[in-house]
């Protein structure tokens, strides 16, 4: 968690596909939390040209999260479901998300004074 919070904000791909593919291994290999649905939807992320991509949420089926440059988003989506159908069979759902400060930014920090 240290060192992608020091790779995200230094725009360090490199990095941040490596922790995030190494985060997916061990979720899936040590704590045993993920399945075979997310494991194919993480490795049509990778093959579709992810920065990483790793489950996310409980595991046990879900979610996974990967990163893509924004100008591929929507190829990326496209080229990710199409593979995850063609390798399960299960039809998925993608979404896109633009990072952000969130609840710690300064925007709104002075909203809640």
């Amino acid at each position: 968690m240290i060192e992608m919070a020091s790779a995200l904000p230094a725009g360090d791909l490199g990095r941040i596909a490596r922790l995030m593919d190494e985060s997916h291994r061990s979720l899936r290999d040590d704590f045993e939390v993920s399945s075979p649905a997310l494991d194919a939807i993480v490795a049509a992320a990778q093959r579709a040209g992810s920065v990483g991509a790793r489950m996310t949420g409980a595991g046990f089926g879900g979610c996974a999260v990967a990163f893509v440059s924004a100008p591929r988003v929507h190829a990326f989506v496209a080229d990710t479901l199409d593979d995850y159908e063609r390798s399960t069979g299960i039809s998925g759902r993608g979404y896109v998300w633009r990072p952000s400060d969130g609840a710690t930014s300064r925007r709104w920090m002075r909203r809640a004074r």
